[in-house]
């Protein structure tokens, strides 16, 4: 069982950068045909409304870097003081090198410092704090700089009304550094790799090269237009199995901490839609006001930027100001999920801006 408990690691400032183009559900009123039936059930009952997109030549890379000089700067950090950078992305530049290996680069981290990716989508937040905090746990690491982000909304068809709306663009950037004092958290992670067909990019990596047929675009039963090169979610078994496994891992994770719901100050999931958390907070029992739901309104969903994103949208002031008890779940792609609870705050940076352009 992917289960653990550490107890030298905290997070000391969160950073999120969304992509640099705002947009309105309404924006996509000729998507549904300008039925105003569908965009009103998309509005209230999915809380789909704005969401932040990024240009085909800004990348993950771009805004994760820009989270990380914003992280660094009011965290009054150097690059000289990070151990390890891990950057968690599902769209990175190349196949290689890794992202890691190029924003060490493009900010001179020093040679000592290692670097690596983990391909990971919306549980992958957790995934990469599961992995700095094992790093940071073993004493070969005192400071770690965690990346998480991606630009999905460029592998989607803007014709595939089932998955266009839903996503935005950000890149997180967060500090992780050893405590000198014992400060548990306790992390579960799961996988099922067998319903791994229901968020998917057919076409494009080694099984399956892009070619002229794969680049084709056919239509489904439900109007939907995408190729083999886009990006495919299937929304009802992802979002069934959502609401079936992320409420069991909520349980385990509080029985492994042998803490209750009202114990735990605030519980962030991934901001799937607003269907999903409010569901998701009814299952596990816990009061709506500490489950944050309003970030996918603003945003969109952010993928593994998605937690980050609502911790610096949602609850800034707060993780500021003092320490919280915060519980925090994902589940995406693989299929994965993972779920930690964690002690927050007080934060030196939880911040969330869009992209600048550079002039």
């Amino acid at each position: 069982m992917a289960n653990a408990r550490f107890n030298k690691a905290k997070l000391t400032g969160i950073n999120t950068v969304t992509g640099p183009i705002r947009h309105h559900i309404n924006d996509e009123a000729e998507l549904f045909i300008n039925d105003p039936t569908q965009l009103d059930r998309l509005k209230k009952t999915l809380g789909l409304e704005y969401r932040f997109l990024a240009p085909p030549g800004i990348t993950t890379l771009d805004l994760c870097k820009q989270a990380a000089v914003n992280l660094l700067i009011n965290c009054h950090f150097t690059v000289n003081q990070i151990d390890a950078i891990i950057f968690v992305t599902q769209t990175p530049d190349y196949w290689q090198p890794g992202n890691a290996c190029l924003i060490h680069g493009q900010m001179s981290f020093p040679k000592s410092t290692a670097a690596f990716d983990v391909n990971q989508g919306c549980s992958g937040w957790i995934y990469g704090l599961y992995l700095a905090f094992s790093m940071i746990e073993s004493g070969g690491c005192g400071n770690i700089l965690l990346l998480a982000g991606d630009t999905v909304t460029q592998t989607i068809n803007p014709k595939d009304r089932a998955v266009w709306p839903l996503f935005g663009d950000a890149g997180s950037a967060t500090l992780i550094e050893r405590s000198e004092e014992d400060l548990p958290s306790w992390f579960c992670l799961h996988t099922d790799g067998i319903g791994w067909e229901n968020i998917n990019i057919p076409a494009g990596g080694h099984r399956k090269p892009k070619s002229s047929i794969t680049s084709v675009e056919k239509t489904d039963e439900d109007g939907n237009k995408r190729s083999e090169d886009n990006l495919y979610v299937n929304n009802i078994e992802v979002f069934g199995a959502m609401l079936r496994e992320e409420p069991k891992a909520v349980k385990e994770l509080l029985e492994f901490s042998k803490k209750t719901v009202e114990q735990v100050d605030l519980f962030v999931f991934h901001q799937a839609n607003k269907f999903i958390l409010h569901n998701l907070a009814i299952r596990i029992k816990a009061p709506i006001l500490k489950v944050p739901m309003e970030t996918i309104s603003k945003f969109g969903n952010q993928s593994s930027a998605s937690i980050p994103a609502t911790l610096c949208d949602a609850i800034p002031d707060k993780l500021r100001q003092a320490t919280k008890s915060v519980a925090c779940s994902g589940f995406g792609v693989g299929l994965s999920w993972a779920s930690c609870l964690i002690n927050i705050g007080p934060l030196l940076d939880c911040s969330i801006t869009q992209y600048q352009m550079e002039n």
